[in-house]
């Protein structure tokens, strides 16, 4: 009975070891630049500080034929554009940004017009660019409210916004954050929702694209759990403590046309899940309680702000904590079955038996900030070392920022979370 016990952890170690393959880095920045119509705007910008490259983190990611989109909140002064894009053909390691779908749309403080703070995008399957802007400048307690919050739907063939709707009082709390969006496709293109977390004020607000409404959901499990709340990452120790639902993701249609929406809040080591047929039912505001459904524990110190699932069910997660990304295939069991033994710079992991890592790096993958996945089934990454941006500082002679890709079948051969498995 040992010996059978030994042989199947080698096995387990020996499979996971050959299943990890290294993600192409793509783009990489020591700094980030814009780029400006001319060098004199852009000398002008640096002089009266409308530009302090030191000040640009860049978030959350989403790719559209050539266009890679990257977002940079205006945690700080200094930020000349929250939405922009880089085109896929660049040849360059670290191309300026160039903000979408133009300057003019970037301005600080136009609420009607413009975007003030970006943090994640979606692209839907009808070429629509979905745009959360939280209004907001500053972070933490130097944030200040500039505009409401506004949802806002660009058509990418013609580069221009087609809906700005503003969320509705009701939808928001004295202690709003809403950062996150999933886009929920239906059986057109006007058949569209849009799910959006409140991570501070522990709601879920949903949009109906053919009513152009809102209704929030509220629930416990949007909160965080209190044993989940320390972080350890990038060689700091630091409390995220008092954040709730963020991450977010669905899986492919079921038989009735729904899908399952699944969520985690930032300080939490557990996934939730409900059925859309719930969300997209304004009458199941207040009667769903029993609707939403906890899945097992990933463990401790598995921490996840960013998930995507792709249309076979192949569910992509960060671990922040871990400098890694995670997978999980949607048809296997979301349980603690058997544990793989991971050897992690010589640092002993346990994992659930039904997920996986595809990839971690303890220096190029320090807070893997957001994951996407395009067209072409590639899967996508960013890592913004955020958390030293944050408490502590950055090496700008250093390589900061970068993003990262490799296609699904490759990431996930011989690993649980092969489709043939």
């Amino acid at each position: 009975m040992q010996n059978h016990l030994v042989i199947c952890i080698l096995v387990l170690v020996l499979s996971t070891t050959t299943a990890t393959f290294i993600l192409e880095e793509k783009f990489s920045w020591k700094i980030l630049d814009f780029l400006f119509p001319s060098r004199t705007l852009r000398e002008y910008a640096l002089a009266r500080e409308l530009f302090i490259p030191e000040n640009n983190l860049p978030v959350g990611i989403e790719v559209w034929n050539d266009k890679l989109f990257v977002t940079v909140p205006r945690w700080r002064q200094g930020v000349p554009a929250t939405l922009n894009y880089i085109s896929l053909t660049h040849t360059i390691k670290s191309p300026p940004l160039i903000p979408y779908p133009s300057w003019e749309a970037n301005e600080l403080g136009n609420c009607e017009s413009g975007l003030t703070t970006v943090y994640r995008i979606k692209v839907d399957n009808c070429d629509r660019l979905w745009v959360l802007d939280t209004g907001t400048f500053g972070i933490e307690n130097t944030t200040t409210q500039l505009c409401p919050y506004a949802l806002n739907v660009f058509d990418l063939k013609t580069n221009t916004r087609i809906r700005r709707y503003k969320l509705r009082d009701e939808d928001t709390n004295e202690d709003s954050f809403i950062a996150n969006i999933a886009v929920d496709e239906g059986a057109d293109c006007s058949d569209t929702f849009a799910y959006m977390s409140d991570e501070l004020g522990y709601g879920l607000i949903v949009y109906s694209w053919a009513e152009n409404k809102s209704w929030r959901f509220t629930h416990s499990y949007f909160r965080p759990d209190p044993l989940a709340g320390d972080f350890n990452i990038g060689g700091l120790n630091f409390q995220w403590d008092s954040e709730g639902i963020f991450g977010m993701s669905l899986t492919p249609k079921q038989t009735d046309g729904s899908r399952i929406f699944i969520f985690s809040p930032l300080a939490s080591n557990r996934e939730f899940a409900i059925s859309t047929l719930i969300l997209r039912n304004e009458s199941r505001v207040s009667d769903s309680y029993y609707d939403f459904i906890p899945l097992n524990d990933r463990g401790p110190n598995f921490h996840v702000t960013a998930r995507v699932m792709d249309e076979y069910g192949i569910h992509f997660f960060n671990l922040i904590d871990k400098n890694a990304v995670g997978c999980w295939n949607y048809h296997n069991p979301h349980q603690q079955g058997f544990f793989d033994v991971v050897d992690y710079d010589n640092e002993a992991l346990i994992f659930p038996g039904f997920f996986d890592v595809v990839d971690y790096d303890n220096e190029a993958l320090i807070f893997p900030a957001d994951v996407k996945i395009d067209q072409y089934r590639n899967l996508w990454v960013i890592s913004d070392r955020m958390p030293n941006f944050l408490l502590s500082s950055l090496d700008y002679g250093d390589y900061n920022f970068r993003i990262f890709s490799a296609p699904i079948n490759v990431l996930i051969k011989s690993t649980v979370c092969d489709l043939y498995i």
